[in-house]
């Protein structure tokens, strides 16, 4: 198995928040160039997660819980992330 980022992101997030939607997209590809871009790319992400366990947590909260669960990735290169972190309930509406 080819072991990316992606898939690493996705099996951390996976097993952090059990039963939820996650989504992760390499976007690499349209930051070249730009700041924390590396030529073999795999620096940027956006990432979706549809969680119950966002339930009563600000935006904030949402997102340093993610950035604390990928440090490692953050350590090893990744560089940014888009994030969409929602309730069901959430998502059900957009």
């Amino acid at each position: 198995m080819n072991d990316s980022r992606a898939q690493r992101i996705r099996s951390i997030l996976e097993a952090a928040f059990a039963s939820a939607q996650v989504t992760v997209q390499d976007d690499s590809a349209s930051h070249a160039g730009h700041a924390g871009a590396r030529p073999g790319g795999q620096t940027h992400y956006s990432v979706t997660i549809v969680s119950a366990a966002f339930a009563g947590q600000s935006r904030v909260a949402r997102s340093r819980t993610v950035h604390d669960l990928l440090a490692a990735e953050f350590d090893t290169g990744l560089h940014a992330l888009a994030l969409r972190l929602l309730t069901p309930e959430e998502a059900a509406r957009r």
